[in-house]
């Protein structure tokens, strides 16, 4: 009997302290991570400096240890949020050849909320999405050229689900 108080009590713990991470965090300060723990997906302020993105992230590879960049901007007809991940890309003024090298996926962003709803990714000041999609991510990993040596050792999963805020 005490034994299934306390797995009550621990289950009631989680179920309140996960909507309130979501509420309490701001999608510039959200992290995310895969199904396996092999990619964490870190969302940071836009800041003053673009006014063509919406959001802004990085995204670890853990193993081997590589540091993804990431935006997502509005784009298309009707207009919805784009993301593009990129792996070492040439800074400044960059030719679209030179993007295309660099990059290791480029799709649609979404957000899924705590009962499976497929909405837009939020504006970073709006409180967290639950989880993530980035449709085709993990079979674009092991697709992209951008990648050269230092090839991530696991797959990913496209679905990346909120496990912290950053401070």
């Amino acid at each position: 009997m005490v034994i299934a108080h306390c797995l009550i009590v621990a289950a009631l713990g989680v179920l309140t302290a996960t909507p309130a991470l979501g509420a309490e965090c701001s999608q510039a300060r959200a992290i995310y991570g895969d199904r396996d723990g092999g990619y964490e997906l870190r969302f940071e302020p836009v800041g003053s400096e673009s006014a063509v993105t919406s959001n802004h992230f990085k995204i670890a590879v853990l193993k081997p240890g590589l540091l993804l960049d990431g935006v997502v901007m509005p784009s298309g007809e009707p207009e919805r949020a784009t993301g593009i991940v990129m792996h070492e890309c040439p800074t400044g003024d960059v030719t679209g050849e030179e993007l295309r090298k660099c990059t290791v996926w480029q799709g649609p962003v979404y957000s899924v909320d705590k009962v499976g709803a497929i909405t837009e990714i939020p504006p970073e000041t709006a409180p967290a999405a639950h989880q993530i999609l980035l449709p085709d991510f993990g079979p674009a990993l092991r697709a992209s050229s951008a990648w050269g040596k230092g090839k991530a050792e696991v797959d990913s999963w496209d679905a990346f689900t909120l496990k912290g805020c950053a401070a």
